[in-house]
């Protein structure tokens, strides 16, 4: 079955809560060919076109969202986002779970992937459908990580991470059953100054 031809719901939960205590000021507005970094993730993961786009905001959460009022993606605030990434998961699978019932599974994503795009989005999707696989992670740098798609039944264990756990500790947990979508540009995130400055050149 093509991604076309699928009539579920996948929605997408972008993680962009964090306060990027190691860049200095706000990763999210960084400016990535013209556009804030925010602004330009969510674009991509809109047009990927996979089921709606759910945004967990928290530090600089009023700066984040005048960047991004005009685009159609759900913007959820978790007041707890300096307990951890988990916390951010967890908040995004209850509004999941509340507004958008029939979703067959969930993609997670980040906001420091500056070469992330709606077609390694689809490329993740169509592997999901085709592979009978319940996990589909992104692979670089010799690891599975973000984005990676997980399908409904897999929801329990996300809601039972720890705070400061991320989405890694369910594919780990799980690994027969995740297949990988090669993403080798995904290895560069932008954590520091330095990775943004390299990232320029």
């Amino acid at each position: 079955m093509s991604l076309s031809q699928y009539p579920g719901k996948i929605p997408i939960l972008l993680l962009a809560a964090g306060s990027s205590s190691r860049m200095g000021q706000s990763k999210q507005l960084l400016p990535i060919n013209g556009k804030p970094l925010l602004q330009k993730t969510i674009e991509e993961l809109v047009a990927a076109n996979t089921g709606d786009v759910i945004i967990v905001l928290g530090a600089n959460a009023e700066a984040h969202k005048k960047v991004i009022s005009h685009s159609p993606a759900y913007i959820i605030e978790n007041d707890q986002w300096e307990n951890g990434m988990g916390s951010s998961i967890k908040l995004g699978l209850e509004f999941i779970k509340d507004k958008i019932p029939e979703a067959a599974g969930v993609i997670i994503s980040v906001c420091d992937q500056p070469y992330l795009n709606q077609s390694h989005i689809q490329a993740i999707v169509t592997t999901y459908l085709k592979s009978k696989k319940t996990i589909v992670a992104s692979g670089y740098n010799n690891t599975t990580g973000v984005p990676a798609l997980f399908d409904q039944s897999h929801f329990p264990a996300l809601t039972q991470i720890e705070d400061k756990e991320g989405a890694k500790k369910v594919i780990h947990e799980h690994f027969s059953k995740v297949i990988t979508v090669p993403f080798p540009l995904g290895a560069i995130d932008l954590d520091t100054k330095e990775d943004y400055d390299t990232f320029n050149q």
